[in-house]
């Protein structure tokens, strides 16, 4: 299906990015385009005017803070990722979406500002403990992972701001398994661990936002060995109130939620 007449417009500063959104009510940031752009083919979203970020550079790269943490502007791509080394886990991820055109195009932020339930890097950057800045007319603040993500396709960067960075803390071992519709496609279900001092353990696709499984990191401990791993996991699924649909129901979703974390936290275990 073709695109409706839109507005466009490519601002070169993040200044001039936050004006357009803010004084355009219909109006839509564009990164990427992996999501935003089918989703208009298809008529579900219909802004008024697209703000392209493209040239905006403030907005790319990734940065080593230098306490350990690395700092990784919105519009850095999974190619950028999958080429730096900054946290390994987080081009390891971004090496198994989908294929290298898409990895050429779509950006962490996007990624992360979607908040698709099925996309990768939500539930992994929520184990991380990452944070993010967002920019506005009202100046710029900051938000934790555990807050960030608000519903489908609802985060808390709000009308007329835009997601300026993402900070990766200082961290030890790091963890992502997942069943994913074919090679290459979006999750069914996701589980990522880091493992610092204790386990900090998240689940994607079995909830509108990345689920913490705090009782099951409560019971891990300081136990990593695999046989604690598994008996702190077996129940996991009733917690969850995960969603049926054409590709898996509530019940195998649970059974999911319980094997890939039990694979991440091992993965994570297993980190140099």
């Amino acid at each position: 299906m073709l695109l409706r007449e839109v507005e466009y417009a490519r601002p070169g500063s993040v200044e001039e990015a936050i004006r357009l959104l803010a004084d355009n009510d219909g109006a839509r940031a564009l990164a990427g385009g992996q999501t935003l752009i089918n989703v208009m083919k298809a008529r579900a979203a219909s802004p008024d005017l697209l703000v392209d970020l493209q040239d905006l550079r403030d907005l790319r790269g990734i940065r080593d803070l230098g306490n350990g943490s690395v700092e990784i502007g919105a519009m850095t791509t999974y190619a950028d990722l999958v080429a730096d080394d900054a946290r390994s886990i987080l081009g390891e991820v971004a090496a198994s979406i989908a294929d290298v055109q898409v990895r050429n195009r779509g950006t962490i932020g996007g990624n992360v500002c979607s908040n698709d339930p099925t996309n990768h890097f939500p539930p992994l950057l929520v184990a991380l403990g990452a944070r993010f800045t967002i920019v506005g007319p009202g100046g710029e603040r900051e938000v934790s992972a555990d807050d960030f993500f608000l519903g489908v396709y609802l985060t808390a960067v709000g009308p007329g701001e835009l997601l300026r960075t993402i900070t990766i803390p200082a961290g030890g071992q790091d963890g992502f398994a997942a069943v994913t519709i074919g090679r290459d496609g979006t999750c069914i279900v996701s589980a990522a661990a880091s493992l610092n001092g204790g386990a900090r353990i998240a689940i994607g696709c079995v909830d509108a936002v990345p689920v913490r499984a705090r009782e099951l990191e409560e019971r891990i401990g300081h136990d990593l060995s695999e046989e604690n791993v598994r008996a702190a996991a077996a129940s996991l699924g009733t917690m969850l109130d995960p969603p049926s649909d054409v590709h898996a129901s509530a019940d195998y979703r649970r059974h999911l939620a319980g094997v890939l974390a039990v694979r991440a936290v091992l993965a994570a275990k297993e980190r140099p």
